[in-house]
């Protein structure tokens, strides 16, 4: 401990934004197309089914959507290790994330362009291309950070990557916007009035994947930022928060194995929570409350906040801690759908006169939305605190060899339980339209599970690491 400290005396850990900007190229190549699709693809379908066979069908829809994250549960550990075991004079991840972003520029628009022909079959076999090309990639591009950033910068480097990567899903919000495919997709027999929006959105999103490729390539060469950061990498091996040594030959000791399964438990939780609101709220909006606008509402203060809090809340975990400032993000997530589910049924959202009350009310809410953008805004930031902290907690008990294996871990399980919920959601919505009103119920509960199961993750006592401040943090220069 004490040849640990006279290191810590001497040596400052600086994280360089520049290059970790850099990096968040890829993040938000990823965040950018799996927006434009989650946008485009389901009204695609939903017009495309109808065509076909005379009526549309959210469970199907909805299981095609969940293909994503099915293959992802097969692919992502894959290639994970496929890029730790690759050696080359391009590095071991880079490899993969040029080839994939190339390709993802080039077959994205095709989506599109069936879509204008009406093929269903097209849009589905060109779904699953693209769906396969990302999984490549996804994963060595989440593994770049942690490869070439000390263990203890980690959180921060990470905050960075996912505010990049936010300006990605803003961007391809924006399109969705503003190239409309129709007046009014919301209606249950609409008609597609310009198909040639869905065209340029896709070709827009991918001449900002290749602009986003052209700078990573340009201004990251991840062999010589290895070469670079070696001795930081090293030293902040020995400031590791496990609880017992990590190398690669070297299975984890008893304690770090039950944390490495709290840790998992937690993100299965977690996501099964948010993306149930993520997936279903705008239906909600529209059959419960009435207002199906509050859903994009809600999303862009869900996205304002959560980026603030990636910049403002940088520094949090290297005070209280990892498990501590991902604790304080699962509880302003249940605390904010606890109360947005109260405020609903104190204002009688769930009652069957409510409707009537609202034909009455000429179509506006009787009650202020105001509360909810609140509480909407308190879950970004809680959101922004977990995706932040929990990926550098999981990685943190990998070595600098196998880092994208753990990584596969980690977004394996988080894509199991984005499979899991729209499946179990859906099921219930097909039995009943009404059962939407336990959709705030579903997340609430299974964020409050989430926060109990992470009360059993052991952190290391918190050891204050020396970082340069203000700045001088930036080493930008």
């Amino acid at each position: 401990m004490e040849s640990n400290q006279s290191i810590e005396n001497n040596k400052t850990l600086k994280l360089n934004t520049k290059n970790t900007l850099y990096i968040g190229c890829a993040f938000f190549s990823i965040l950018m197309l799996w927006q434009m699709y989650n946008n485009y693809c389901p009204l695609f379908l939903d017009y495309l089914l109808r065509k076909k066979y005379g009526e549309s069908n959210e469970f199907i829809i909805g299981i095609i959507m969940a293909g994503d994250n099915a293959l992802a549960i097969f692919m992502l550990p894959l290639f994970g290790s496929l890029s730790d075991k690759t050696n080359c004079k391009y590095g071991k991840r880079m490899p993969y994330i040029v080839i994939g972003m190339i390709l993802s520029a080039l077959f994205f628009p095709l989506i599109a362009i069936m879509f204008y022909i009406e093929s269903l079959l097209g849009v589905i076999i060109m779904m699953a291309v693209i769906l396969i090309i990302m999984n490549m990639y996804r994963n060595p591009a989440v593994a770049l950070m942690p490869d070439v950033t000390p263990k203890p910068l980690r959180s921060k480097a990470n905050g960075i990557i996912n505010f990049v990567g936010y300006l990605g899903a803003i961007l391809a919000g924006g399109l969705a916007l503003f190239l409309k495919i129709a007046k009014d997709s919301s209606i249950t027999n609409w008609e597609p009035t310009n198909k040639g929006n869905a065209i340029l959105a896709f070709c827009i999103a991918s001449f900002f994947m290749i602009l986003a490729m052209l700078l990573l390539i340009f201004k990251i060469n991840e062999n010589k930022l290895l070469k670079e950061n070696q001795e930081d990498i090293e030293y902040g091996e020995k400031l590791s928060e496990t609880l017992g040594e990590v190398s690669e030959n070297k299975p984890l000791s008893k304690a770090d194995k039950k944390n490495f399964i709290v840790l998992l438990i937690g993100v299965l939780l977690w996501f099964m929570s948010f993306n149930a609101i993520e997936t279903f709220n705008s239906l909600f909006c529209k059959k419960i409350l009435g207002d199906e606008g509050i859903a994009s509402t809600i999303v862009i203060i869900l996205t304002i906040s959560s980026i603030l809090t990636f910049l403002l809340a940088a520094n949090l975990p290297s005070k209280i801690g990892r498990k501590n400032t991902v604790l304080i993000g699962i509880a302003a997530l249940a605390i904010g759908f606890v109360i947005i589910l109260l405020y609903f049924f104190f204002n009688g959202v769930f009652n069957e006169e409510y409707h009537q009350l609202i034909e009455k009310n000429n179509n506006q809410l009787p009650f202020s939305v105001i509360p909810i953008y609140i509480c909407i805004a308190l879950c970004g930031a809680g959101w922004a605190l977990i995706n932040a902290n929990s990926y550098p907690m999981m990685v943190e008990m990998s070595s600098r060899n196998n880092i994208g294996k753990y990584t596969g871990y980690y977004y394996t399980i988080s894509m199991v339980a984005q499979t899991i919920t729209p499946i179990l959601v859906g099921i219930i919505m097909y039995k009943s339209e009404s059962s939407l009103k336990l959709l705030y119920i579903y997340s609430a509960i299974l964020m409050i599970l989430a926060f109990l199961s992470m009360l059993f993750f052991k952190e290391k006592k918190h050891q204050k690491i020396l970082s340069k401040k203000g700045l001088d943090a930036l080493d930008v220069d």
